[in-house]
């Protein structure tokens, strides 16, 4: 049963996708920029230092130490090395969406097809340019103890996909249906880059073609 109705393309200009940011992941926002300056340089070093090592082996004295700033002001700002990776994971998604929104901007795709196209290229260039993202790859679980909820990354991608397919491409529904929708499809890109990346330093060409080929014909048949 279709979720959705799809009327002919629009191309209306896609306001800037509003930024996360690590918010929730801090213990305390900084005020003053010199502030600011030293958390930017500590989530660099974990996103080094994530890419370097891993995930498992990292710490946050090594943090402290690549980034050049007393241990006691990581902890100032994050409370270990899980809240420094979701604020990691919601600087990606700030990124994702800057660099989506700026090639729609650029060169606004056709119809919702050419856009799904783009966004896996796009997500698939994240692994190639932004140290860590192949580790994290953004399937942690984002600020888990907000009560009864644990959203992913993937989740929070998810739901500005689908309020971005209603904006440009005129693409709406039932909230619900629509949701798990765009849900399954961001899940099943997700798993298809991933393997690219797995067989693939620089991400495997055919992988990478057959996630846009699997994601688009999905949405073909559930959109229509």
């Amino acid at each position: 049963m279709s979720t959705a109705t799809v009327p002919a393309a629009r191309q209306p200009t896609m306001s800037p996708a509003p930024r996360l940011g690590a918010a929730h992941s801090l213990r305390r926002l900084p005020v003053q920029e010199r502030s600011a300056a030293r958390v930017r340089r500590m989530l660099d070093a974990a996103a080094d230092l994530i890419e370097e090592v891993g995930y498992d082996r990292l710490s946050t004295t090594a943090i402290a130490q690549r980034a050049d700033v007393a241990i006691g002001s990581v902890y100032q700002f994050f409370g270990d090395k899980r809240s420094l990776a979701e604020a990691l994971s919601r600087r990606y998604i700030d990124m994702y969406f800057e660099r989506l929104t700026a090639r729609f901007d650029e060169e606004p795709p056709a119809d919702w097809r050419a856009g799904v196209e783009v966004a896996i290229g796009e997500y698939a260039d994240l692994y190639r340019t932004a140290p860590g993202f192949r580790v994290l790859h953004l399937a942690d679980v984002i600020d888990p103890g907000r009560i009864g909820a644990t959203p992913t990354g993937g989740d929070v991608i998810a739901e500005k996909i689908r309020a971005g397919l209603e904006q440009r491409f005129g693409i709406s529904g039932d909230d619900q249906p629509l949701a798990e929708t765009v849900t399954v499809a961001v899940e099943t890109g997700q798993a298809l880059v991933r393997l690219a990346f797995r067989r693939d330093a620089e991400g495997d060409p055919a992988a990478i073609a057959e996630a846009k080929r699997v994601v688009c014909d999905y949405l073909d048949r559930r959109l229509s």
